[in-house]
């Protein structure tokens, strides 16, 4: 049976969506390195820049080994289409630009990454579009805001770095009624943990560079949705604007997809036997693991994911100085502002991550000068939790 007459279970799609062999039937996915397309004819040529005629013209239009990428992950999303970009956030960019214009108002999510924030609070508001933030996990700050209508909603869930859950059902159905779409990063549960577009959204973006790629190698981005959005909306946009995604980088990131899986399988069960540790740890006053039971939206966690996630968020009661302190104490887990890695990474949000928000915007959503985000990775959880217990005694 060839691809494409059968719908995969999502490990074989992982490991087979997509994959398009050239005539000399290689294994692994040939990389097209190549800026340009060759036509037999002149007529040939009209008839693909018309699209009466498939194929590729040009690569930032579109490139053999970046179209298998799109298509793995639209099998694996279970969406209909699928763009790749440059970085995470230029997808981000790309998803709410290409629709947007002056007069136009946006809804987002107070719990944003920095870079998403800046986009929603400063760069969108220079072309006249109006936008708001709310208190994501209020659904009556939803309804207020959407009142008077928008365009879109954007939103994180889970939010980067608090790990806030969001009812997406119930602010699509919110959003939809005031005739906005809704478009949601999934970086933290990957399509592996939650499928947005089932749960109401209408485009998902993706950082690739974090679980897709799960390797520190590259960068990379996605924009998933319907193929109407992606073809009229999206599609004219980026190929104008540039923001394309490399061949090699394509070539990358589908090496990534092939274990994603095994690896956020693996990296779940290890963030919660380290969640569950740090509960009890010396200077650990709070733990943030959507996870655990006494999670404060566990309900919503197992409505709509299916694991807890990658991520871990801690609270230490000795604010900034005992947050370096422990991060500087640590052998084995690095200082890196990257997650979703094999190695296990974690980073000082408000230095870094989180250092361009106000500081009162960033306690608002929770962000405090004694928060620690923990991206766990692939290593044994006992030498995890062992690094960690080393680091906080050292600290206590």
């Amino acid at each position: 049976m060839s691809i494409g007459e059968k719908k995969w279970r999502p490990a074989t799609e992982a490991v087979r969506a997509g994959t398009a062999r050239s005539a000399h039937g290689e294994t692994s996915e040939a990389i097209y390195l190549n800026s340009g397309f060759v036509y037999s004819t002149a007529e040939e040529a009209e008839a693909r820049f018309t699209g009466e005629l498939e194929g590729f013209v040009y690569s930032r239009y579109g490139n053999p080994t970046v179209d298998m990428f799109e298509k793995r992950m639209a099998a694996m999303e279970g969406a209909e289409a699928c763009f790749a970009t440059a970085s995470g956030m230029s997808a981000v960019f790309a998803a709410l630009m290409s629709q947007l214009k002056t007069g136009d108002r946006v809804i987002g999510s107070r719990a944003l990454f920095g870079s998403c924030n800046h986009i929603l609070t400063q760069i969108l508001p220079r072309f006249g579009i109006e936008t708001q933030l709310v208190d994501g996990a209020d659904l009556d700050q939803w309804r207020s805001a959407l009142a008077p209508g928008a365009k879109a909603v954007f939103l994180e869930t889970p939010a980067n770095p608090t790990l806030e859950l969001i009812d997406l059902p119930a602010v699509a159905e919110l959003a939809h009624a005031a005739g906005a779409k809704v478009v949601i990063d999934n970086v933290f549960a990957t399509p592996m943990l939650q499928k947005p577009l089932q749960l109401g959204a209408d485009i998902v973006v993706y950082s690739a560079t974090k679980h897709i790629d799960g390797q520190g190698r590259c960068l990379g981005g996605a924009v998933l949705a319907d193929r109407e959005f992606i073809d009229e909306t999206l599609m004219p946009f980026l190929r104008h604007t540039g923001p394309s995604l490399s061949p090699f980088n394509a070539w990358v990131l589908l090496k990534g997809l092939e274990t994603l899986p095994l690896r956020v399988q693996q990296q779940c069960d290890n963030a919660m036997k380290v969640a569950r540790f740090l509960q009890s740890a010396p200077g650990v006053s709070q733990v943030i693991y959507p996870g655990l039971d006494d999670f404060a939206q566990a309900d919503i966690c197992k409505r709509q994911m299916s694991a807890g996630g990658t991520l871990v968020t801690m609270e230490l009661a000795g604010g900034k100085d005992a947050a370096f302190n422990m991060m500087n104490a640590l052998g084995l887990i690095d200082i890196s502002n990257n997650l979703g890695d094999s190695k296990s990474l974690i980073t000082h949000p408000e230095t870094t991550t989180h250092r361009a928000m106000e500081e009162a915007d960033r306690r608002h959503i929770g962000i405090s000068d004694g928060m620690l985000r923990l991206s766990v990775g692939l290593e044994d959880a006992q030498d995890l939790i062992e690094d960690l217990g080393h680091a906080l005694r050292i600290n206590s």
